[in-house]
């Protein structure tokens, strides 16, 4: 948090616009629709209900099968299920470590052939960087069927210089507490359609109708996100270039201590795609490193340092294990080898060191120098 945090924050208070909604609702709204280069932004109370009402305005029904990345966070499935819809998983490409277009394109023709297209696809952006949309989205085109894109981890990111949030027809954004920037808890949906951002506003406000009494025609959510939470917000988005910078510096000083080390492999960054790097994000090939992924992770956490392993699949969840999936091996290879370092924006170079020097001890393969 900054000097314009508080300020906004003490603003509100003197204000005393503290109740949900309010000034900065629509101020963070309009700047963050600014800063991607959206027409609509929606505030709401999470990426996760970001994700629902997007479903809910494409009227996903009971029974449809909804198409997504396996490698995620469960909020992606979550929301898909709340629709009493069931996720078909597909699989990670080892280019982006996203959706694998070519398996997308194999399920779409399957589910053309049993004539029943999914009726949506909902596409995550992993650590930091935005999928292969070049690809994907003339599939979906090609089939008729839109794309909900879940930039939750991904703000700042673009492709073809296209910012993280703009390739569907719906974008979700996260501001969880360990987001690029932060809320505390909060998510934003994007669109081009002016009567999907009405609508949303409508159904996250418990769907109250035009009445001076509470009248109510249809079932909503409490959604929207408060006045409060909204000034951080603003403050916030101001220094997102500046988080951008020092997650991609965090990450440069990481290539740069470890590459050398055999069997480490970064996630990759194609040409075309600007990654924010929310993450440091590495494989370690046990064989070549000489320690298992589990064995640096141990390591770190008896240093006080914590590091995680990238998404475990969600077809390898026990909550979706009735679902289909379209697989082909690499997101159960980067969960089985991928850590994930320490990265945050406000991490100290000692700190960072301090890392950097549990991972090369860990190695057993490294040449004595």
């Amino acid at each position: 948090m900054g000097a314009t945090e508080l300020a906004r924050l003490t603003e509100a208070f003197e204000s005393n616009w503290i109740a949900p909604l309010g000034p900065n609702v629509d101020g963070f709204e309009r700047e963050f629709a600014e800063k991607i280069g959206s027409q609509f932004a929606v505030a709401v109370s999470s990426g996760t209900a970001a994700l629902h009402l997007s479903l809910r305005l494409l009227k996903i029904q009971p029974g449809d099968e909804v198409l997504t990345s396996s490698m995620t966070f469960v909020a992606t499935a979550n929301a898909i299920s709340y629709m009493g819809a069931r996720p078909v998983f597909i699989d990670s490409d080892e280019a982006t470590w996203n959706m694998d277009p070519q398996l997308l394109e194999d399920e779409l023709n399957r589910c053309a052939v049993r004539k029943r297209l999914p009726k949506a696809v909902v596409i995550v952006d992993v650590n930091g960087q935005c999928a292969n949309y070049r690809d994907l989205m003339p599939l979906c085109l090609r089939f008729g069927i839109p794309i909900v894109e879940d930039a939750a981890e991904a703000l700042g990111a673009t492709h073809r210089d296209i910012a993280a949030g703009r390739f569907g027809a719906i974008g979700c954004f996260s501001f969880n507490g360990n987001k690029i920037i932060t809320t505390s808890g909060g998510g934003m949906m994007v669109t081009e359609d002016e009567a999907w951002a009405n609508e949303a506003r409508f159904l996250a406000t418990q769907a109250r109708d035009a009445a001076p009494h509470y009248e109510h025609s249809t079932i909503g959510y409490n959604y929207r996100l408060s006045n409060l939470l909204a000034a951080i917000g603003r403050g916030q988005l101001e220094v997102l270039d500046d988080r951008v910078a020092a997650r991609r510096r965090i990450f440069s000083t990481y290539v740069e201590a470890l590459q050398d080390l055999p069997g480490v492999t970064f996630m990759p960054e194609p040409e075309g795609f600007f990654s924010t790097r929310w993450l440091t994000s590495l494989t370690i090939d046990p064989g070549c490193f000489g320690a298992t992924r589990e064995d640096v992770r141990l390591a770190l956490e008896a240093e006080n340092i914590e590091a995680r392993p990238v998404w475990k699949p969600m077809h390898l969840q026990s909550a979706f294990a009735d679902c289909r999936a379209a697989t082909n091996g690499v997101s159960e290879r980067l969960f089985r080898d991928g850590l994930c370092l320490p990265s945050g924006s406000a991490m100290s170079s000692e700190d960072q060191q301090r890392t950097i020097d549990v991972v090369r001890a860990t190695c057993k393969r490294q040449e004595k120098k």
